[in-house]
């Protein structure tokens, strides 16, 4: 069993037990806790009432952060002739259609892939290595496009994707503790937002199971779910 130290048990005692908070309360329980020296991410995790083994009630999307994730985000794009250009102009990490063949070699030093149609038919081969990362492109994820320009701005602007795994749990990032406890806040709203947005049809009973937030080391703060009901 896990043994926990003494500042994590210290900052769990902060949080007050079965007790559900504010969206605001809780971020601010969160910040509270933080007890690590480096600049720790803040991160939620949405339980869903869903079964992802049915395909009609997968939920994915994604959502522009209004403050970001408070990340440098290493953008690949996998585009030739114009939009390789564009590409770089926009400021992306890394640029060219060589990077297919570096990835068979094994090169995956990049946060998010960006191609446009034209070369999905050459990275095809590559999803048994790029789809567990989650880092093959998808038109959903707006990962797959000709206006590459624009998809590396809104990746380096705070856009993320969220898909539930397995265990019809939904993770992300939602900033660092050093955010502003009103940043975190609006960050939180939005995704939450995307969320209940993202309700599949085939979604029956209570959909929003619970909401927890927590920084990297420390405790999670339980939310309380009344607001995001439908």
């Amino acid at each position: 069993m896990r043994v926990h130290g003494k500042k994590y048990r210290a900052a769990a005692l902060t949080i007050a037990p079965r007790e559900s908070y504010a969206p605001r309360a809780a971020v601010d329980r969160v910040k509270g806790a933080a007890f690590a020296a480096f600049d720790e991410s803040v991160d939620v995790a949405v339980r869903l009432g869903v079964d992802p083994k049915h395909a009609d009630q997968v939920v994915r999307g994604t959502v522009t952060l209004p403050h970001g994730t408070g990340k440098k985000v290493r953008v690949l794009v996998i585009a030739q002739g114009e939009q390789a250009k564009e590409a770089e102009a926009a400021g992306a990490a890394a640029v060219g259609i060589e990077y297919i063949q570096k990835i068979k070699d094994g090169w995956l030093e990049c946060d998010v892939i960006v191609a446009t149609p034209d070369v999905m038919g050459q990275l095809a081969p590559l999803g048994r290595v790029l789809g567990p990362r989650g880092l093959m492109p998808n038109p959903k994820a707006g990962t797959v496009t000709m206006d590459v320009a624009r998809a590396v701005k809104d990746l380096q602007g705070g856009k993320i994707e969220f898909r539930v795994d397995k265990s019809g749990i939904v993770h992300a990032p939602i900033g660092k503790k050093s955010f502003a406890p009103e940043a975190l806040a609006d960050n939180l709203q939005a995704f939450m937002e995307a969320i209940v947005r993202a309700k599949p049809a085939a979604a029956k009973g209570h959909y929003i199971r619970s909401v927890t937030v927590s920084s990297t080391m420390g405790p999670g703060v339980p939310i309380d779910t009344a607001g995001y009901q439908t």
